[in-house]
């Protein structure tokens, strides 16, 4: 377990510079190696924050090199499938940022090559360690709630402008929030509940101009459960991020995990020993009839913990421990994705 697994990250952009490179640098047995890093501004941060890793100017300089056990990539969705494929030929370990790919079909092909060349493929749903879902998770295993009837969680934005050069805004296979922010909930619903029996979807393109979806609802259906998951860039008054109902009580919690402003700050999760602690004024609500008395209390949330992505990735590939996010679960999500955009377009539910 004290093997150090050399790492290349390619993509140094926003994914890259908030979300891996802190990360990776912060878990013991990871070395961040060799970065891509083309235009001169991020040459010259990677300088300042990470002076032992060599930047390269091509994902193929890093993959192809002898040195790198570990490929990360942190690109564009429309160069996952190819990148990943490239890096598991040559011999790689892989992790892929969400989504793990445009297609159902393109992440088929490559747990098919991951199988074949013995090498681990994992994809970065690095939601499932945030603070929120960690404690929304610890609820409903504490069964307080009694039988869980419903279940919504939102993932929502205000931004009532389009982003100018970004691809994400774009009408492009892979893009818009379904994709980017959606992902997220269908991972976490998947890991709570498996899947869905059926799926329907509302999709649309709300801002001015926009020509990606900016505004999603989905409705999963399973036998006695409800899932409920919304996601806009249009809500400028926060709503609750979820909201638990159960045959006893209800838990809504609003705010945000802290991370990700935290890591766009500079904070590394190995210098700060509060690392992804929520204020208090963010907890949870539980309200629930217990021994026929109602019950009303905040609930500390649990702390948010990106770390434990990478720990896993790194015991998986020196000591074989089992995956955390495996690849066909996060296959599955692009196959809910796939239906959602079907559900939209013929209005109406689908079987899964």
């Amino acid at each position: 377990m004290d093997k150090v697994i050399n790492v290349g990250l390619v993509g140094f952009g926003a994914a890259g510079q908030v979300f891996h490179a802190p990360v990776i640098t912060s878990v013991a047995g990871l070395r961040l190696h060799r970065v891509t890093a083309r235009k001169p501004e991020q040459q010259e941060l990677l300088r300042q924050r990470y002076p032992e890793a060599i930047p390269e100017g091509s994902a193929a300089a890093i993959i192809q090199a002898d040195d790198i056990d570990l490929v990360v990539v942190a690109t564009s969705n429309d160069v996952h499938h190819s990148l990943s494929k490239a890096a598991l030929l040559a011999g790689k370990h892989v992790v892929v940022e969400k989504p793990f790919t445009n297609t159902s079909a393109q992440a088929d092909e490559l747990i098919a090559v991951a199988q074949q060349q013995n090498r681990l493929l994992t994809v970065h749903h690095n939601a499932r360690w945030n603070s929120d879902y960690l404690t929304v998770k610890k609820v409903i295993e504490g069964g307080r709630l009694g039988r869980l009837v419903a279940f919504e969680a939102r993932y929502d934005r205000f931004r009532n402008t389009l982003k100018e050069n970004a691809w994400r805004e774009e009408d492009l296979p892979g893009s818009g929030i379904l994709y980017d922010l959606g992902a997220h909930l269908i991972d976490q619903s998947i890991e709570l509940f498996g899947l869905p029996e059926a799926v329907n979807a509302d999709l649309r393109k709300q801002r001015n101009g926009a020509r990606a979806v900016d505004d999603f609802e989905l409705i999963l259906h399973y036998p006695a459960l409800k899932v409920s998951l919304k996601g806009a860039m249009l809500v400028k008054e926060p709503s609750p991020r979820y909201a638990l109902y159960g045959m006893d009580g209800a838990f809504v919690k609003y705010g945000v995990d802290p991370q990700e402003a935290a890591l766009k700050a500079g904070r590394l999760p190995k210098d700060d020993p509060d690392w992804g602690k929520e204020p208090e004024t963010i907890w949870g609500k539980l309200n629930v009839l217990e021994n026929g008395r109602d019950y009303t209390e905040y609930l500390p949330s649990e702390r948010g913990n990106y770390p434990a992505f990478y720990r896993n990735v790194h015991a998986a590939i020196v000591g074989g421990s089992e995956l955390h996010v495996k690849p066909e679960q996060a296959r599955d999500v692009i196959r809910l994705i796939e239906l959602a955009e079907r559900s939209w377009a013929e209005r109406r539910t689908l079987d899964v």
